[in-house]
């Protein structure tokens, strides 16, 4: 289960840069005396169905190095004292990011770049309640048309950061009339308390010497995010899609919050049905 940070697998996974130890920076860490910021396990080739057919990604899995040298300090505890079971629990603790990069990335002028946030009931149940899952699909498909991009999805951003159990709590909120900033706050937690700098280094890492993208998105933290590591963003290309009556509350609130929604795109939706 936890082969991967076996001694000698590791040591494999490096020599053949297949693991690679990034610094703040995004560069490649080649030697001692600099410390190791994040750890990037791949690529793995992952074919995707996109309606205009099946393309072939490049997962990256990044982790904090800090976080996976805590995990396996306490996981060679317990291959020695613990039971087996207590792996799988550990492994519940470690945020991992990944990235999926599509084409010569590095070579793209330009490429596209979509920083996703991971949201269970968009991204995998489908739920209408938010745009997440058709701007995560909408934006594989985009870049799989330009011929190289990447989309980074970050662990840990659910409900913009306060977790799912929360986000469930904010839903009934909002069910009661809040909107989604409201509800956050009700809680007493952060409107919005997602860090996104770990993104701007693991493509700092994949571009190269390459540092200019095109941001898909609407949300301006993002692209700030992107520029503080020193990323140039050449534009930010909005993706406005999957609006429907169950989620258009939802938006005009983000675009209130300064979001690049047009009003009109969010206005005159309609109200959803009562059943």
């Amino acid at each position: 289960m936890f082969s991967y940070i076996d001694p000698s697998v590791k040591k494999d996974l490096m020599r053949d840069h297949k693991l690679v130890l990034i610094d703040e920076r995004g560069r490649p860490i080649n030697g001692a005396g600099t410390s190791p910021f994040i750890s990037i396990v791949g690529p793995v080739p992952l074919p995707i169905q996109l309606p205009i057919g099946a393309r072939t990604f490049l997962w990256y899995a990044a982790v904090r190095h800090s976080d996976l040298d805590r995990i396996e300090g306490v996981v060679n505890e317990v291959r020695e004292k613990g039971p087996r079971m207590l792996f799988a629990l550990l492994a519940d603790h470690m945020a991992v990011n990944s990235a999926l990069v599509y084409g010569d990335f590095a070579a793209a002028d330009s490429p596209l770049v979509r920083v996703h946030s991971n949201c269970l009931t968009g991204d995998v149940f489908g739920s209408m309640r938010c745009d997440c899952g058709p701007q995560l699909q909408a934006a594989l498909e985009q870049i799989a048309r330009h011929g190289a991009g990447a989309v980074i999805y970050m662990a840990g951003h659910e409900g913009r950061g306060i977790g799912l159990w929360a986000k469930a709590i904010t839903y009934l909120l909002q069910d009661a009339g809040q909107d989604t900033y409201q509800a956050n706050e009700r809680l007493g937690l952060p409107t919005d308390s997602r860090d996104f700098s770990d993104a701007g280094r693991v493509l700092l890492y994949l571009l190269g010497g390459n540092k200019r993208v095109r941001l898909l998105g609407n949300n301006p933290l993002k692209r700030k995010a992107l520029e503080e590591v020193g990323i140039e963003v050449a534009a930010q290309v909005p993706l406005v899609v999957g609006v429907n009556p169950f989620n258009a509350r939802y938006l005009d609130s983000k675009r209130e919050h300064g979001h690049l929604i047009p009003l009109e795109a969010v206005r005159g939706v309609g109200k959803p049905p009562t059943t």
